[in-house]
């Protein structure tokens, strides 16, 4: 396959589905506190039950400094929820964020176009999916300098739309978490990102940022104990690599066992639910599951955690 004879467009004359003007927006103390009063009225049963549970544990985590580690799926980036998850980075409810590879794709054409997710039906039928020249130029691009200069993927892409002028950077989970010091790790399935189809993919350097990624996280996890890891629509990629750094940090005899674990999925599958509810939590910890579309639960996760209620 000669990656340098494949014909390309230009992200900014693409059609996308998501565009800024339809993304989310924080909402304020009263609202917060109104939604809060709203989810103390449901009935204290079920999932009700644990989700208000939960939220008194993230609460708690906060309160004693212990970590709030989010994994996320891409579909948070796509359905517009990245203000919010910036809004909890200021209110101290991120220590991390971690993401599988197409967060690289979808965090960059947000900040840098305004816009993403293409219409993959409308294309895919003349090889033009995943084509835009801008995506596969620049992101390969940052990928290959930044881990040349010792970076990870998270970190490299964050720092450069940081630095950029990107008309849309402060939507980019990215570059806020970036400009907070909070670490961002990526996590990539070779093959699975419209980026390994450009030329300018550099295996070598997308492999060793990933790994150096994985290892950061890992040493997160490990630090983990009386935290809580939220793994909100990885149903896959994720879910692995957090039980692998349990089993990692346990046999380099660091203590993880009084955790927290939520999985926030559209539906009961099997990584989600035994890799990071069940497994991890074994040895005294807790573990949750919570079913839905992320626009719903998201924003109500995060105007429960933003009200100043008990827990």
């Amino acid at each position: 396959m000669d990656l340098t004879k494949i014909a390309t467009y230009s992200l900014k004359e693409r059609p996308s589905k998501v565009e800024v003007d339809d993304f989310s927006k924080p909402v304020d103390q009263q609202t917060a506190q109104a939604v809060y009063a709203w989810i103390d009225s449901l009935p204290n049963i079920l999932a009700t039950k644990d989700f208000r549970e939960f939220v008194k544990e993230v609460k708690r985590a906060r309160h004693e400094k212990a970590l709030i580690m989010w994994g996320l799926g891409s579909h948070v980036l796509k359905t517009g929820l990245a203000p919010l998850m910036i809004d909890l980075m200021d209110e101290g409810f991120v220590s991390s964020v971690s993401f599988n590879g197409s967060a690289l794709i979808h965090d960059f054409e947000t900040a840098f176009a305004g816009k993403t997710s293409e219409d993959v039906d409308a294309v895919l039928g003349e090889g033009q999916f995943g084509m835009a020249k801008e995506t596969g130029d620049i992101v390969n691009q940052v990928i290959s300098e930044g881990v040349s200069r010792g970076l990870g993927l998270g970190e490299a892409l964050g720092s450069h739309i940081a630095s950029s002028n990107y008309p849309y950077k402060h939507f980019s989970i990215f570059a806020q978490a970036y400009q907070r010091k909070i670490p961002v790790t990526v996590h990539v399935a070779v093959g699975t990102d419209i980026i390994h189809m450009h030329p300018k993919c550099d295996a070598e350097k997308l492999g060793l940022g990933s790994y150096r990624d994985f290892l950061k996280f890992a040493d997160y996890v490990s630090k983990l104990e009386n935290g809580v890891y939220i793994n909100f629509g990885s149903a896959v990629i994720l879910p692995e690599v957090f039980l692998k750094s349990i089993t990692l940090a346990r046999n380099l005899k660091h203590t993880v066992d009084k955790i927290v674990t939520a999985n926030f999925d559209f539906i009961n599958q099997y990584r989600g639910r035994v890799n990071i509810v069940q497994r991890p939590t074994s040895n005294g910890g807790r573990g949750f599951s919570f079913f839905g579309h992320h626009e719903f639960l998201f924003p109500l996760l995060a105007a429960a955690l933003k009200a100043k209620c008990p827990g």
